[in-house]
This record gives C-alpha cells, sequence and structure tokens, in this order.
C-alpha cells in the first residue's frame, strides 16, 4: 500500500533548466534537519485506530534513484573506470585505447572460487592473463566514514564546480567528489544500504547493450573503433526475421505494451523501446527470439543471464536461492566475456554482479527500484499545461490532485473515489452463492463474468453433465472426506482392483454413490444434499471471465485483437519443485452451472483444448473450474530451423496486485480496542463434514452405476459366498444397458415380510456383474462368476506427466474453427427463458394468489417449467413418477425466485403440485 501511486508524496521541486548536480545538497538541508528531529525527539502523532497519541520516531533506511543521481547523493562520482559505488579503488578496469571507454572487461574472474578453470585461462580472456586475487573487501559504514569525514561538503562551504580542482588521488584511487549531507544522520554509517543499485536501469541498459550489439544496430557496442573482433551480430536475413516476428507477438490485457509497435520493417529498426519493454523483453522474449540464431554456448550464456534477472526481480525471495545466484551470475558473466568484445562491457555489466548481494541485504527489488517514482514523475508531466513555467505548472496541478483526494476520503462509501475503486481485473468476493448459512469453499471463488449482461444459455447433454458434475465433486474440498469411504468400499468389494481400474470407476460411479450416500444420510448439511445432485441443465455460456486477477477471453472472442488472453495453465496433481505436471491449452468456452435447492449457487468452468506434445492436441477432460486457471501466453519462434518451425513457446504470467504470503497464520494478540471483531484466514472456513457416514463398518454404502435396484438383504449363506468370489481379480467396464435379460444379476427371493430394502452397485466387471451395499451395520457383496476381459485404462489429465516448455502446435487445426460443443448446436424448441435467482433473498418477487387459487404472476409458471426442464433427469413420463425428494427439492427452487406470507405455504404447495400433475400427464 506504502507503493500506491496516492502515497508518493512531492517533497521537493527544484526550479531552473539544469540540475543541480551535486549541489543538491543544499536543497536537502530542511529534509536532513527534519529527519534528526524524527530520530532524536520524535514527533507526537495520532493513532487513528488505537484514538490516542503516541511518540513517533523514523529513520531513513535508504534512497533509491537511478545512476548518475547515485552520485549526487552519496558523493561518489559514477563516472571513469572507478564508478562502481561497491569496488570503489580496488577495480581491475581499464580504458579502451582505440575507444578510449572505460571497460570493466576482464574483471570479474577474481569472484569466481580459487578453483575455477576460468581462473587459470590464458585465452579466451586478456591474452596471457591469470587471475589468483581474490574478490575485494566489502567496506562497511565506519570504514566508509573514515575516508570522507575530512572531504568537503556543498551546503557549508563553496558551491560544487565541475572547473574545480579535482581531491587528491581522484579517478586513480578514489571517485569521491564531496561528503554528502546524509552523514549528518547519526545512524547513517550503520546501514547495511544507503544507496540501493536500480535494478530498473541496469536491466534496461543491459538489455539495450546486448540488443543493440546482437542486432547491429547504430548503437552496438561492437564497431571499428572499439575492437577488430570476429562480430557477435546476426545477419541481415535473422534480424528481418526477427522484426516480423515482433509485429506478431500479442500479450495478455495489461501484461506489456504493444512492442510491435516499436519496429519498422522498412529499414529493420527498432526505436522508443520504454523501461518495461525492455524489462519484458530481457525476462521472457529474449531467449525466444535468440533461439536457433545464434552458436549454443552463446544462447546459453545469455539466457542465463535472462534468467538472472528474472529470478531477482521476483516478488518473494529465498536467501538459500539468492547466494547460489550470487556465484552463477558472475560465471555468466565470465562466459559472456569470452564471447563479446571488450567495448561491450561498461560499467552496467559490472554493476549485476552486485544486485544479489543487495538483495540478501533488502529484500525484493519492488521496495527498491525506479519503476514507482518513474511513474509517478511521468503523471506529473503530463499535467503541465504552461510549459514556459513547468515548475508551478507542476505545483498547481499537485495541489488539486492532493485537495481532492483529501476530500474524498470523507464522501459516501457507495461513490466511486481512487480510494475505493474497483480494479482493472476487479471480481467480487463472493459472487455465486445467496443462501442462508455457510457455503461450500467450491461457491465461494471471487470472479465475474466479462459483461454484466446475461451469457448465452445452452443445454448440456448428460455427458457433458456427469463430466461436470464429477469433476466439481473431485475438486470440492468439503468432498474429499467421501472420496476414502468410496475407494475402501470398492477395495473391499475387489481387492485386487488396480489403481487405474479403481480411477476410471470413481470417474464412472462416484457421482451417482455421492448422491445416495449423502441423501440416505440424516447427518449431512443441505449444502452437500444440494450439491450431491447434478446441476440445472440449462448454462449459460460467456464470451470472457474475470478470476484470479487475469482477464480471459475465449479463442473465438479474442480472434483479431492485438491482446491474447485466451491461454490457459493449469496445475496437474503431482507439482513440486523437481515435477511439474502443468497442463497447457486454449479457452474454448466459459460455463456457468447451477446448484438448485439452497440458495443460488453457481460454479464457473472453463472448457478448453488442451496440447499435448505427442498428438498436438486433445479434447479429453476438458472442463477445470475457473479458480484453478493461470494466464499464460504463447509464441512462435522467429528462427525456421526444422526442430522449431513447428512449435510455441509457453510463457507463464501473474496476476498484478496479487501476492502469495505464507499458508502458516500466526496467532495475533487482540487488542483491548478491538471492540469483538474478528479477523480469520479463508483457510478456517467452515467444512461441511458430515458427523457420521465416515465409518465403513456402520454406515450404509450406497454405489451406483448405470442402474438403481431396490433389492433384498442377502442371508448368511450368500454374503459368506460373496466374499469368496470377491477375492478373485476383478476389473470394472462400463455398463451395457442394451444387454440382455438373462446376464442381469439374480436376485434375492425372499417374501415381502422379511425384506430390507437397500440400494446397491450394479456394475458389470469383465463380464461378471458385482454388486455392494452396505445396511444395518453389516456390509455384504455377491458377484456372479464369468469370463474376464482384457481391460486397458487410460489415464486423464488430472494425473500429469512432464510436459516441456515447448508445445507441439498442429499450424492446421490451431487456425482452423473451433469445433462447437454439441450443446450449442441444438435446434430444438429451446429451453424458456430462464428466472434468475436473485441474490438478495429479500428482492424476491412477490407471489400473487386468485381467488380461484391460481398463480396471477406471469412469471411464476414460466418458472415452474424451466425448473422441471433443468431438473429433468430421469425416466419420467408423468408428474407421479417423480421422486418425492426431486419433487421437494424443485419446490425448494421455486421458493428461491418467490415469496409469499408463511400462512400461504400449503396453499401454495397445493397450487404448485396442481399445475405441475397437469403440465406433466403421460
Amino acid at each position: 500500500m506504502c507503493l500506491k501511486d496516492q502515497y508518493v508524496q512531492l517533497a521537493l521541486v527544484i526550479p531552473g533548466r539544469k540540475s543541480p548536480g551535486q549541489n543538491l545538497d543544499v536543497f536537502l538541508r530542511p529534509l536532513i534537519d527534519d529527519l534528526k528531529m524524527l530520530y532524536t525527539e520524535g514527533v507526537l502523532t495520532y493513532d487513528a485506530y488505537r484514538k490516542n497519541n503516541f511518540e513517533m520516531r523514523a529513520i531513513l533506511l535508504w534512497t533509491v534513484s537511478d545512476f548518475p543521481a547515485y552520485a549526487m547523493l552519496s558523493g561518489w562520482s559514477t563516472h571513469g573506470k572507478l564508478a562502481c559505488p561497491y569496488c570503489m579503488g580496488t577495480v581491475d578496469s581499464f580504458q579502451l585505447k582505440n575507444g578510449g571507454k572505460p571497460c570493466w572487461f576482464d574483471c570479474h574472474r577474481r569472484w569466481l572460487p580459487e578453483t575455477h578453470p576460468f581462473r587459470r585461462d590464458r585465452t579466451g580472456f586478456r591474452v596471457g592473463a591469470r587471475v589468483s586475487l581474490g574478490p575485494p573487501p566489502i567496506l562497511t559504514g565506519e570504514e566508509i566514514w573514515e575516508q570522507v569525514r575530512h572531504l568537503p561538503t556543498v551546503y557549508e562551504g563553496e558551491p560544487f564546480r565541475s572547473s574545480k580542482r579535482k581531491i587528491s588521488g581522484f579517478g586513480t584511487h578514489h571517485n569521491w567528489v564531496k561528503r554528502s549531507i546524509f552523514w549528518e544522520l547519526p545512524y547513517w554509517k550503520t546501514l547495511l544500504i544507503r544507496h540501493n543499485l536500480d535494478v530498473m536501469h541496469i536491466e534496461k541498459n543491459v538489455f539495450e547493450n546486448l540488443f543493440n550489439t546482437l542486432m547491429d544496430t547504430p548503437k552496438t557496442k561492437d564497431n571499428i573503433n572499439i575492437a577488430i573482433d570476429e562480430s557477435c551480430t546476426l545477419t541481415k536475413k535473422q534480424v528481418k526475421l526477427v522484426c516480423s516476428w515482433f509485429k506478431t507477438l500479442k500479450f495478455p490485457d495489461g501484461y506489456a505494451s504493444n512492442i510491435g509497435g516499436c519496429v519498422n520493417l522498412e529499414d529493420s529498426s527498432f526505436y522508443s523501446f520504454k523501461s518495461h519493454d525492455c524489462h519484458v523483453f530481457m525476462q521472457r522474449l529474449l531467449p525466444i527470439a535468440l533461439r536457433g540464431m545464434i552458436p549454443t554456448p552463446t544462447w546459453d550464456a545469455i539466457t542465463k543471464l535472462c534468467t538472472f534477472f528474472r529470478a531477482i526481480c521476483s516478488r518473494v525471495l529465498h536467501i538459500e536461492d539468492l547466494v547460489p545466484l550470487r556465484t552463477s551470475v558472475i560465471q555468466t558473466i565470465c562466459k559472456l566475456e569470452k564471447i563479446f568484445p571488450p567495448g561491450f562491457f561498461d560499467s552496467m555489466e559490472h554493476l549485476v554482479i552486485h544486485l544479489a548481494e543487495e538483495a540478501i541485504i533488502g529484500g525484493p527489488v519492488q521496495y527498491r527500484w525506479m519503476y514507482l517514482y518513474e511513474r509517478k514523475l511521468g503523471s506529473l508531466k503530463r499535467t503541465i499545461r504552461n510549459k514556459a513555467r513547468v515548475e508551478g505548472s507542476i505545483v498547481e496541478s499537485y495541489l488539486v490532485n492532493e485537495l481532492s483526494t483529501y476530500c474524498s476520503l470523507y464522501f459516501d462509501p457507495q461513490i466511486e473515489t481512487r480510494h475505493n475503486r474497483e480494479s482493472r481485473n476487479f471480481s467480487p468476493d463472493i459472487p455465486s452463492y445467496s443462501g442462508t448459512g455457510d457455503q461450500l469453499s467450491i461457491f465461494k471463488v471471487p470472479s465475474r463474468p466479462l459483461f454484466e449482461k446475461r451469457g448465452k444459455q445452452i443445454i448440456l447433454n448428460d455427458h457433458e453433465m456427469h463430466k461436470i458434475h464429477t469433476y466439481i465433486l473431485f475438486n470440492c474440498e468439503e468432498v474429499h472426506p467421501f472420496h476414502t469411504v468410496f475407494d475402501e468400499c470398492v477395495r473391499r468389494t475387489s481387492p485386487n482392483i488396480d489403481d487405474v481400474e479403481l480411477e476410471k470407476l470413481r470417474e464412472e460411479m462416484f457421482s451417482s454413490w455421492f448422491e445416495h450416500h449423502v441423501q440416505m444420510s440424516p447427518d449431512s448439511s443441505e449444502q452437500l444434499k444440494s450439491l450431491a445432485r447434478k446441476p440445472g441443465r440449462f448454462a449459460l455460456s460467456h464470451p470472457g471471465y474475470f478470476v484470479n486477477g487475469y482477464k480471459f477471453h475465449t479463442v473465438t472472442h479474442g480472434a483479431g485483437r492485438v491482446t491474447h488472453n485466451s491461454g490457459v495453465c493449469v496445475r496437474g496433481s503431482s507439482y513440486g519443485e523437481s515435477d511439474e505436471s502443468d497442463y497447457y491449452g486454449m479457452l474454448d468456452d466459459v460455463l456457468e452451472v447451477e446448484y438448485y435447492g439452497v440458495g443460488r449457487s453457481i460454479v464457473a468452468l472453463f472448457k478448453c483444448i488442451w496440447f499435448d506434445t505427442p498428438s498436438g492436441l486433445r479434447a479429453d477432460d476438458s472442463y477445470i473450474l475457473a479458480s484453478q486457471a493461470e494466464q499464460v501466453y504463447y509464441t512462435s519462434y522467429p528462427s525456421m530451423t526444422n526442430d522449431l518451425k513447428d512449435w510455441w513457446a509457453v510463457v507463464k504470467t501473474k496476476p498484478r496486485g496479487i501476492y502469495e504470503v505464507s499458508k502458516t497464520v500466526n496467532d495475533v494478540e487482540v487488542g483491548e480496542n478491538m471492540e469483538g471483531e474478528q479477523f480469520y484466514q479463508m483457510s478456517e472456513r467452515v467444512t461441511h463434514t458430515p458427523s457420521v457416514g465416515l465409518n465403513n463398518d456402520l454406515d450404509f454404502v450406497n454405489l451406483v452405476t448405470g442402474k438403481v435396484i431396490l433389492v433384498d438383504a442377502p442371508n448368511d449363506d450368500d454374503h459368506d459366498d460373496a466374499n469368496e468370489d470377491s477375492e478373485e481379480e476383478a476389473e470394472f467396464e462400463d455398463v451395457d444397458d442394451d444387454s440382455d435379460d438373462e446376464n442381469e444379476p439374480i436376485l434375492s427371493n425372499h417374501s415381502s415380510d422379511e425384506r430390507c430394502h437397500h440400494t446397491v452397485i450394479v456394475a458389470r466387471v469383465r463380464g461378471k456383474w458385482v454388486g455392494v451395499g452396505v445396511g444395518m451395520g453389516l456390509s455384504w457383496a455377491w458377484q456372479r462368476a464369468d469370463d474376464y476381459d482384457e481391460f486397458r485404462g487410460v489415464t486423464p489429465p488430472s494425473v500429469g506427466h512432464d510436459i516441456d516448455i515447448d508445445i507441439a502446435i498442429d499450424e492446421d487445426e490451431m487456425t482452423g474453427e473451433v469445433q462447437p460443443s454439441s450443446a450449442s448446436v441444438l435446434r430444438t424448441r429451446g429451453p424458456n427463458r430462464s428466472i434468475g435467482v436473485p441474490r438478495n433473498p429479500s428482492l424476491r418477487e412477490t407471489l400473487v394468489i386468485s381467488a380461484s387459487g391460481r398463480f396471477e404472476n406471469i412469471k411464476a409458471k414460466a418458472a415452474m417449467f424451466t425448473i422441471f426442464k433443468a431438473n429433468f433427469r430421469g425416466p419420467w413420463t408423468s408428474w407421479v413418477k417423480v421422486p418425492q425428494g426431486e419433487r421437494d427439492c424443485m419446490f425448494k427452487m421455486f421458493q428461491a425466485r418467490f415469496q409469499w406470507h408463511a400462512n400461504q405455504d400449503t396453499e401454495v404447495y397445493l397450487i404448485w403440485t396442481s399445475v405441475m400433475q397437469n403440465r406433466h400427464r403421460e
């Protein structure tokens, strides 16, 4: 929050056409006086939270500036061969004879381990030079203070002038030009970092040197005045390929600017690269652009340098990662010294070796680089209206902005201001649930459609509904305990079943088993019972979706746009630092399915086309939860070599404004003024796991596939025979609905007085019918022996395998039309227009009953028919054939849409039943 634009103050405006340079200390005198008072005396400050006063003390932690301003603030000149403020006078840099510029070539082998072979290399670096010295020592604050304590200042004596006589030893032993005013702070010499190296400008300068040299632009570092050496540039044909590739680049919304606009195809030139463009290109695109165009050793070295910048700019840094990174970047710089000419290595390439050390001390660079302040300066420059009075124009606009910001703090919260304005990819907290009580985690995902208007309504077929419902059950936290119950029940019935067969059985039978299990358990919550039933047959299709801080577009909706928002990545079931099983694909459709029973419960799913390296594309198991999706973008390689021609590279992105936090929740002491406020993490949500039903020995288990049969409990003899048969090996296959009656299982013939009804498994196991049921505390099973058939299990994408960063793409398939789902091409009468459930229950329409006992609301009858069609999931030839549980659930859906007086419950239910019976007859 402290880095937001509204919290950055414009404390000083220095008038004049020229920079004050080293005389900046004169303008910093008021700031230093205030900082000394804050440290020694403190300032009485009011705490708005605790509602009391306290004495606030503060220190200046460090300064953030670019490299020229580094010299103004520190007093160490950043020009010449002693420009490095860390190495100071102990660096081995020199001046090129022909180029006349300071050069840091072959200055980094002394940082390598003593046994490294580069130290003894006499040909790869300076001819005949070996290195035996160790790295130069880093001076402490006390040691630096001893060097500068006798130096002159510019705020007490004469102003600094460049023509003035330099301090003795300047340029040979040191680069001090003054004693900075910051040394007046009593704690300044105890700080580990006083002035930060700006990663933003260092990265930009390194990229420009590297890119201009490789592309052989007029700004190249490889010219006749610097070195007569082997050329390290691309050919003209390769440069044209890179330029054409630039024009085809597309990024996700808000990820980067249109880099293709910085290229001129006519003369193959590049211009107007902004700092963030260099940041994106250096960390993500440069290895892709150069792959296959330069020798492999050169490409490896450049890729490692890009990887270093990507690691050092991470939002989360770990010491155990930074320590080896500090050593590896030195080896990378040494490899580049064996490739590029000496003129390539200026002070920017040298400063790279100190970035990891600063990150170990100072933490993530997001708090220590110039992006924030450059954006602030850019916004101030855009407010200039009078170019003859630039400073006054900036001050006036800044004052107006401060006043409006202050006043907006007292506006009504419903009025949009910069403090409560929604972010670019804003998603509401809980958009998909309107019932009372605690909702399931599957419905608590912050998300919203791309457009506020209602999406396109489609009809899901049975196959799609089963796949969607099963996937939702597998990914709901509250259902996870039931997976164990199901597995143990199956293994008790078929002990020899392997994992592949068990996984296939889960996909086919778990949803039906879970529905009967939850409905028959008296202690199951209403939320679980609602989830156990399949979702409505009507789904809403959207062209895009906001979720997880990303903005997603379907492939069809994103066609012709300059952005690429259809790339999807989902983590597989096995994921770790050494084993990543990510899956990559393209977003084909966005579906919202609704569960009925307890309020409005919606789950958003992405239908994706997955990439598979052996076959190109795959359409199986295409649905994932929207909450599981991460955004990626794809780009081809500019190189036309055979091994890269038909491949795409995938680049992962991170959402802006969202940070990873530790899952460990520390105990927080509640203060006296908390006034009973309760703070909690989302990981502490209340789970809807039943209090009973997880004990397999005491609970009844109903596993159903294909058929649900009401049977008798077998006697003890049948139970013993079943146990003997269950020891044989069994592999499951789908139930054949068209099988002959002769193959049906023979059920018990007990009399009606002795029957105890159960719902049992009815599944064919390699030609053998298997039944499983547990009731009255007794588990039992029966099987019918038959010959086994061969069976091969198919591993779904939920059990993943490693996927390389390169993805094989069939260009013909990718450029062709996306095959629509069977639901989108139906040409039947179509569904009635769905009556949406209001998110606020108090906004439900009031039901009016006429004197003749009918509903006068026009929408009432349409809602009844829509509810019936959305929940038609059985061979019900009339309303009488609908199970009572289904009737009650449909009535709850009707009750969620309308409201009436409590004394009218019986009358409304009778009218409801009468209308349904008349409408749905045989």
